[in-house]
């Protein structure tokens, strides 16, 4: 396929009036649109009016249309086939704190894939927890929590299936617990955690590589105790973000932009089951959750993942920060690419996966393309 006359955004940089030749998955050529012509019996695709950017790789998804990834495992490929609506083509199904059953059925599921699936690329698994700190649970149901001195982590590699953990890195044994996930190709972050500066800034010279959803589930930024997030800023680590404008005051998602720019803010979405859904009762792992038109909680009040698209994160950060799309776009897809070791993914350039989403000056999204074939196109689809 040659999809032509359109502006690419690599994302580093922005080329008008350029072409783009997919050939085998992979992208192929890429050149102004004069020195990039059709080849005999070649497909294609005139993107006239519309940006072309690599595909979103979301590194927090707790499931969305009706299902939830802890409950039942096997329903991340359902979810897989419609995520790419939102432009994402790869990402973590994140299994949350469960009996450690339910973490080796999301290991089996990972590896069942459909025959003829199409959507987006589950990566591996996000397990966010069970060795969170009790007193910063969240939407966690406690009864599962562990120490990390307890193990039952000892089968988890990423050959294995599980890509990132997150953990309190104050909790006894968390320090050897990087150490070991580590040297397994997991990367490792700090969430759910009431670590001291100290405590993170220790854990972070030891092998923590990545922050889970910046300033929430962890102590607030305090100009004499900066605890976890301060010590997130202080680093030179990714560091996650829920842009819903709820989870995280646009204010400090300013803040965290300014701090952290566009290599080290990573826009995650969180969704849960209600993701694509409506208002009403869902499920996050074992606890019942409620949703309205804006948010997920717990009976309590207590925030349980978002309904949040990823696409509508790129388009908050955008809004609340003032910040162009080209740096925004980095923050879901150089950035993750690069934290996850993935050398083909999160840029447009030859000989990277074609990954790829096209979408109008609006930013909506009219198709997306996993490995060079297109798993989603949005009806009626008119240029900008």
């Amino acid at each position: 396929m040659l999809i032509t006359n359109t502006t690419i955004l690599t994302p580093t940089e922005r080329l008008e009036n350029h072409s783009l030749r997919l050939q085998d998955g992979r992208i192929q050529a890429l050149a102004p649109a004069a020195e990039l012509q059709p080849l005999p019996g070649e497909e294609v695709l005139d993107g006239s009016g519309h940006l072309l950017t690599p595909g979103f790789i979301d590194l927090q998804v707790n499931g969305g249309f009706g299902h939830d990834f802890t409950q039942e495992p096997h329903t991340m490929w359902q979810v897989a086939a419609q995520l790419p609506q939102y432009g994402v083509t790869a990402f973590l199904p994140t299994i949350i704190t469960s009996p450690l059953e339910k973490i080796i059925q999301a290991q089996e599921a990972i590896t069942q894939r459909p025959e003829a699936f199409r959507g987006a690329l589950p990566l591996g698994l996000h397990l966010e927890g069970p060795f969170l700190n009790p007193d910063k649970k969240g939407a966690h149901n406690p009864r599962h929590l562990r120490p990390p001195n307890a193990g039952g982590y000892e089968a988890w590699s990423q050959d294995s299936g599980v890509r990132l953990v997150t953990l309190a890195p104050e909790l006894p044994g968390a320090l050897e617990l990087i150490h070991s996930l580590g040297s397994r190709g997991i990367v490792v972050s700090a969430g759910h955690s009431l670590a001291t500066y100290e405590e993170a800034r220790k854990a972070l010279e030891n092998g923590i590589r990545y922050g889970t959803h910046l300033f929430n589930a962890m102590p607030p930024l305090h100009h004499r105790r900066p605890g976890l997030a301060g010590a997130l800023f202080d680093s030179d680590v990714p560091v996650g973000l829920i842009a819903d404008g709820i989870h995280v005051h646009p204010a400090l998602v300013r803040l965290a932009w300014q701090v952290l720019g566009p290599q080290r803010l990573n826009l995650v979405s969180d969704a849960m089951a209600a993701l694509g859904m409506g208002p009403g009762r869902y499920q996050l792992g074992d606890l019942p959750i409620a949703v309205d038109n804006e948010r997920a909680t717990l009976p309590d009040g207590t925030l349980a993942g978002s309904i949040l698209s990823l696409d509508q994160a790129l388009r908050n950060l955008q809004q609340f920060t003032a910040c162009s799309l080209v740096e925004a776009l980095q923050t879901v897809t150089l950035t993750p690419a690069t934290l996850l070791g993935l050398e083909r993914k999160g840029r447009i350039a030859a000989g990277y996966d074609a990954d790829l989403v096209l979408m109008t000056n609006e930013q909506e999204i009219t198709m997306t393309f996993v490995a060079g074939k297109k798993v989603y196109e949005r009806t009626n689809r008119t240029p900008s």
